[in-house]
This record gives structure tokens, sequence and C-alpha cells, in this order.
């Protein structure tokens, strides 16, 4: 063992003593010597002239104002390199505590001597050397003082181990030889140095196992009366006569004090408690932390100090109690918002950085280089002389020599600073309440991610990149919100390399909500500017007839139009991941084709949405989407029909295609009236399908009605009421719980004898677009899971059909030619 003798000076509890304490001892002392010498001079016992004194005092000041501030910044200097030195070491070997408890509790105590002096100083510092008494590292100094309190609480078992076997193998021997060597020993002052030993005698390392409270006050108190009784002048056993047994008595206790005070000695010796009324110099050192990077990392020190500021209340002046504990909870509150604020500012920045370099990659940008290869290729001198090459994409990662440093390294050197520190700990505790540093962080993520507050923030937050004006309609390709949206959640996930945060919770915190037309601040979400853009823009111009659904290309395209529309139909309408869902609305029945026509399209457009989801999923779950797929298809007819709706709800979640659209069932459910019969109602449902199917006749006066092979559809989407009056009658009649099998084949009779009519017609005008009507009843049966084609061929013959085919498709080539 090492034994504590060897240290310089032999009264251990010096070496770690306050300079605040002895500064205190030296006030109280001038005072006191302040009123001896008021009272001789009133009193006329003597008088000296005090000039002499006042000068040297003086001198003293002088002395102090040059070079104090100098002295202690080299001090300061100093002990961060030490006390980094010292909690890297027993960081690294943490049974070193034992032996060097009390140079870390003299460290501790040199560290906070200095901080408190600067503190007292900052108010009221020389103007000649101001730059002395402002120090923008002494979060490093605060911080390194918290990693080695951080090690005595954490290995205070370790200590209590080796101190306990130091007292009973060390000192208690020592003590009991010295004891016997007295010459003189009274009785009383035996008995409370023989319990010494025997107190000492007694501890085993079983009691540091076993979780034993250990309990010395008695002990020391007992030290304290044998001094007293020793001291006194008559005293038969002098303790100036033994100044080795009070030595010994002097190590012995403070090695009972890392057994049972070792929270009181980090108090005694590392207090910083006075910052809770420096709150200003408090705030302003923790802006200076912050604002140099390199400093940044040891933020997490001041809400460490506000943990110390209950250690200042005091039980005889429990009113303080409530403010302090206030303030301690505001300042603590304050730091961390602060400094979660910070990394979330940073993260923004590298967010904004991503999303640059990822919309170079966008294939928008590719033209200009497709164009330049050709004109190279083709010798043609196109661009202005002089113009500069546009850098490609990758040039940024290109780089001459270690000493380049870009702003995105910048960015990303002074995050890893920052959430090392909000890394640093799990939670802390002040005034019991339990703060935790990475929520705060999680929280303001959350917050950035989604919400909106200023027009800054709406630009950087999820719904802000959608750049919806709704002034003038305009809106971000879904395509081009895809590649944002997976910049930022590139670069959050990256954050889990820093610090232990749950980025997951945070993309279905925020993400999920996008899924709704409302998120939890009541803002709009990406969802409902959509929608309503899909709907009030796009859907829109197909009714008016500028835009056409494109099966062949499963998108919508523009049409030559006198006005060209300021949007391209293809580059929002084409499959992709970030795809709104269109969700069905209630239209006014001015025109019952017209309106079937709309509702085709917007199913058209949610069948593209649906099917780039299924794409995703197979991608992601494929065995759970054949699973779900192997379920939906082998669903027996004779299957209740509430089993088989959720069977179907579950597939169209999937992006399965069902029999009977469960979406549309739920929003046509939704419109049931109380004050009709649900008779009523089946009647009502009956009639509009025949009132659809007799109708279909006037679209073949229709201009617009006319077959484009070029685009396997209509000019005026009446194609897509195949699939609305197929996925319409499923849904009405699941309702009405009618055969949806039966009410299909009657409307398809109607339709076909309602064509068929048409045949008989001698106006041209009439019958303009015949053939490209007819082939709608093709279109509704190639589309239906409940009718065949050989059910068509008994009411429709099937050779108007192929005549049909060959007209439209012979009138084609000859419009184009």
């Amino acid at each position: 063992m090492v034994c504590c003798k060897s240290l310089l000076f032999q009264q251990m509890p010096c070496e770690y003593l306050s300079l605040d304490a002895m500064e205190k001892w030296i006030i109280c002392n001038q005072r006191s010597c302040y009123v001896l010498l008021v009272l001789s001079d009133h009193l006329g016992l003597f008088c000296y002239s005090y000039n002499k004194r006042i000068n040297d005092i003086r001198e003293c000041k002088e002395a102090a104002v040059s070079h104090a501030g100098s002295m202690h910044r080299e001090r300061r200097k100093f002990l961060r390199s030490a006390l980094k030195e010292l909690a890297t070491v027993l960081s690294d070997q943490p049974g070193l505590l034992g032996p060097k408890a009390l140079f870390v509790f003299m460290a501790l105590s040199f560290a906070r001597d200095e901080i408190i002096w600067l503190l007292r100083h900052a108010d009221n510092m020389p103007k000649k050397s101001a730059d002395d008494f402002i120090d923008k590292h002494i979060a490093e100094l605060i911080f390194y003082m918290e990693e080695l309190r951080a090690h005595v609480r954490k290995y205070g078992p370790v200590m209590q181990r080796y101190y306990v076997q130091y007292l009973s193998g060390f000192d208690a021997v020592v003590l009991n030889e010295l004891v016997q060597n007295l010459s003189v020993c009274p009785e009383d002052e035996s008995i409370i140095m023989s319990s010494f030993v025997n107190t000492m005698t007694s501890l085993s390392v079983k009691q540091v196992e076993d979780g034993e409270v250990f309990d010395f006050r008695g002990m020391r108190l007992d030290w304290f009366r044998l001094q007293a009784y020793t001291s006194v002048s008559k005293a038969s056993l002098g303790l100036a006569d033994h100044r080795e047994l009070g030595k010994m008595m002097n190590t012995i206790i403070f090695h009972t004090k890392m057994v049972d005070s070792l929270v009181e000695m980090l108090v005694e010796t590392s207090d910083l408690s006075i910052f809770c009324f420096y709150s200003r110099a408090f705030e302003k050192m923790f802006q200076q932390c912050l604002e140099l990077p390199s400093q940044s990392r040891y933020s997490i020190a001041f809400p460490l100090l506000c943990t110390h500021f209950m250690s200042c209340t005091h039980e005889l002046c429990p009113e303080e109690r409530h403010h302090i504990g206030d303030r301690s909870l505001s300042l603590c509150n304050m730091f961390l918002d602060e400094m979660a604020k910070q990394a979330r500012n940073l993260i923004t920045d590298i967010c904004t950085e991503q999303c640059t370099l990822s919309d170079q990659l966008l294939p928008k940008h590719c033209a200009k280089t497709i164009s330049q290869a050709v004109n190279k290729k083709s010798k043609k001198q196109t661009g202005k002389k002089g113009e500069p090459e546009r850098e490609k994409p990758g040039v940024e990662s290109m780089r001459k020599n270690r000493l380049v440093v870009t702003n995105l390294d910048k960015l990303h050197t002074a995050l890893s600073e920052l959430c090392f520190s909000i890394n640093y700990v799990p939670n802390m505790v002040v005034w019991e309440h339990t703060f935790t540093p990475r929520e705060y962080l999680t929280s303001h993520l959350e917050i950035r991610f989604t919400k909106h507050v200023t027009p800054f923030v709406l630009k950087r937050s999820i719904v802000g990149m959608t750049m919806y004006n709704q002034a003038t309609q305009e809106i971000a390709k879904p395509s081009e919100l895809l590649t944002s949206v997976r910049a930022y959640m590139t670069v959050l996930q990256s954050i889990e390399n820093y610090v232990q945060i749950d980025i997951t919770r945070v993309f279905n915190n925020v993400l999920l909500q996008q899924t709704q037309h409302l998120d939890s601040h009541g803002e709009p979400t990406i969802t409902s500017l959509y929608t309503n853009w899909y709907l009030e823009t796009l859907l829109r111009q197909v009714s008016n007839g500028h835009i056409a659904y494109f099966p062949a290309m499963k998108a919508f395209v523009n049409l030559p139009t006198e006005n060209e529309l300021t949007f391209n139909a293809e580059e929002y309408s084409d499959i992709s991941g970030k795809l709104c869902l269109v969700f069905l609305l209630n239209f006014s029945v001015d025109s019952v084709l017209k309106r079937m026509t709309i509702i085709g399209v917007i199913l058209s457009f949610r069948s593209l949405a649906q099917e780039a989801l299924r794409d995703v999923l197979s991608y992601h779950i494929p065995f759970l989407v054949s699973s779900i797929e192997d379920f939906k298809d082998h669903i027996p007819r004779e299957t209740d029909m509430k089993v088989a709706m959720n069977v179907y709800e579950l597939s169209s979640a999937a992006g399965l295609p069902c029999e009977i659209d469960p979406a549309l069932v739920v929003a046509l459910s939704s419109q049931k009236s109380e004050n009709i019969s649900p008779e009523e109602e089946y009647k009502i449902a009956c009639l509009l399908m025949v009132f659809v199917a007799v109708s279909l006749p006037t679209l073949a006066s229709n201009v617009m009605s006319q077959y484009s092979p070029a685009i396997e559809g209509h000019c005026n989407n009446i194609h897509c009421l195949a699939k609305a009056i197929n996925q319409i009658a499923a849904a009405l009649f699941t309702i009405h719980k009618g055969s949806i099998e039966d009410r299909l084949k009657e409307f398809l009779a109607l339709a076909s004898s309602s064509l068929l009519k048409i045949g008989q017609e001698t106006d041209k005008t009439t019958t303009r677009n015949r053939e490209s009507v007819y082939l709608l009843l093709d279109m509704i049966v190639q589309e239906s899971p409940f009718l065949t084609m050989d059910l068509l061929e008994s009411c429709f013959p099937y050779v108007l059909l192929r005549n049909a085919y060959h007209a439209v498709y012979k009138q084609s080539i000859t419009s184009s030619a």
C-alpha cells in the first residue's frame, strides 16, 4: 500500500482546503484586528500611524491588479491539462482512485478555487488586462471537474474497499503502536484511542460487498474531543508533544471520510453552487462555450453545474429552497434547450447541403450535359464563348490535399463535438427532476422536421419541401420531394453515429403524421397539399379536356391545346413512392356520365399509387406481401362478407387490387341517408346503373370521345368509365347486400342493347364516334372480375368489336398521315 506520509505536507485536511475558506478566515481575522485597533485608538491606550500599513496594502493591491490576472490564467491552463490527464488515467484504471484519492480531491479543490476567483472578478476586471479575466476555455476545466466527480461517484465501492483494508490492515496497527509507545496516557484518552483501534480492526471487505452503510461520524467526533482534551495547557497528555499521533489521526480521519463521506467530500472540494448567484456570468460563459466549436463538446458541464445549486441551501433558511430550486430547473432547461437548438441548426444546415447535392443528381440536370455531349459529337457550337463549364456532381469530393476543408466538413465536425456533449450523460437529476439531454434533441428534430413557425423554418421543414404556392398552384414534383426527404432521412440516420437517440421514432412521429390531413399542430400535411393539388389542379384539367389518362404509360399526359398548361402532367402522375393517396370526394351530380368519368380518373390515379405501394412493399417485405396475396386469392365465394371485407382491407393496405374496393365501400357507406329505407337505397343504386347503361350512346356524339391507339384510351378519358362502373357497382351492391354479378350482367345487357341501337341512327353527328364507344364494352368486361367475354358475346356480337378496333386504328393512321 502507498502510505500517504510520503506527501510533502502531513496535514491531509490542509491539502484540499479551499482557498475560499482560507480567505474567509483571513477576512474574519482582519475585521477582528480592525475592531481592536479602532477600540484602542478610541480609548487612547495606544495609537500608531497606519500610513505605512496603508501604503503596503496599496502596493499589494497594485501588484495583484498587475499580475494576478495572468497568474490565474496560467494556473487554469495548467489545471486543464492536469485534470484531463488525471481523468483519462482514472477512466482507464479506476482502481487507482483508492491510492490517488487525495490527489483527486486536491485537483478538484484547486480547480474550484480558480473558477470561483474568475467568477468573482468577471464583472470588475481591470481595463489594461481584461483579456486575462475572459476565459473561453473555462467550460473545459468545469467539464473535467465533473468527470472526476463522476468517477468518484461511480467507483465509490472501489474506494471503500481500498480504504476499509487500509484502515484495518495498516492504520489500526500503526495507531496501536503509537498508543503503546506513549509514556503517559490518562484513562479517558486511553479509552478513546482504544475505541479507535477496535473500530478499525473490526472492519472487513465483506461489509462493502454486502452493501453495509458505514458511519464514522462518532469516531471523528471523539477525535475532536481528544484534541480538546490534549490541547489545554494543563493536559497530562499534550498533543503538541506527540505530533506523530496527531498526523496519524488526521490521516485516519481522511481515510474514514473516503469510506462513509464521499458525497460530502465532493461538496467540500468541488461544489460550485455559487454560480446560482451569478446567473448573468453563468449564461455568458455558456454562450461563449457554444460559440467556440472546439469548446462545444464541454457544454454539458453547465447543465451539470445546476445539480450543485441545492448544496447552497440550509435547513435554517427553508424559504430559499424553492427559489434556488426553480432557478436550477430553469437554467438547466435553458442550457439543454440551447444545446439541442444548436445541434438542430447544424443538422438542418447539413440536410440543406445534402439536399443540394442530391438535387444535382436529378434527371432534369442531365439534359444540359447530354446536349453538350451531342453538340460536341456533331461539332456544333451552341454555347456562348467564355461560358464556364458546369461542374458535374461529385466534384466536391475530390481533395487535392488533407488541408482542404469544405463547409460540410466544418458542419460535421461541429455536430460531432456538440453531440458528444449531448450524449455524455443519459440523464441528470436537478431538484428531484430528471432531465434527459437526448430527448431535447429528439423533440427539436421532430419540430424542425414538421412545424412551421416562421418562413425560414418553413423552408427547412418537410412540408416546406413541397414548395406549394396557393396563389399560382405550383408544387414540387413528387419525385423531387422524395429525393429531398431521403436526403433528410440519410442525414438523420447518420446522427445515430454521434448520439444514442431513436431516429426511427422521429421518422414514425413525423412521417406518419404526414399521412393524415392535419398534423399534431393542426397544420396541413403533404397529404392534404398534394390531395388538394391533384384534385383542384390536375384532375380539374382532366375534366376540362386538357389532360388524358394514358393506360399504356400508366400516367396522365398533356393534350395539345391553345392554352399551354404551366405543368407537365406526366411528371406529376408517374409512379412514385411518395405520391399521396387520393380520397374519393362526394361530387354534386350535374352530369352522371361526366361525374362517373371523373370518379374513374380518380380510381385510375389511385390504382397507380397502389401499384407503386405494392412494388415498394414487395421489395421490403416480399414474404408478407406474398402471404397476403395468397390469402386474398383463396377466399371462398361463400365466405361471409364481413370476413371478406377484412381480407380486402388488408390486401388494399398492401397495394393489392381487390374485387371490392374497401375504401370505396367505406366512402359510399358514409353517404347513406337516414331518411331513406334500405330498400329505397337499393332501388336507387339499381337505377343508377340503369341510367349509366342507357346513357352510354350519348358519348358517341362527343368529338373528344375518339379512341386514340397511341395512348390506348379516349381523349376525354371515358375509358376510365370501365373502372368506375365496376368499382362503384361492386361497392354499392356490397353495401346493399345485392348480387354484384347479377347486377353487372343486367348492366352489360342494357348497355349492349343501347349501343346496338346506335347502328340504326342515320345522323352522322350522333354516331361520329360510334366505334370508339363500342370499345367501352370490351374495356368494362376486361376490367371486371365478375364478367366474361362469353357473356359479352351473348349480348354484343364480337364481330362489331373487331370491326370497331379496325376502324379506330385505320382512322388513327389516316389522321397521322
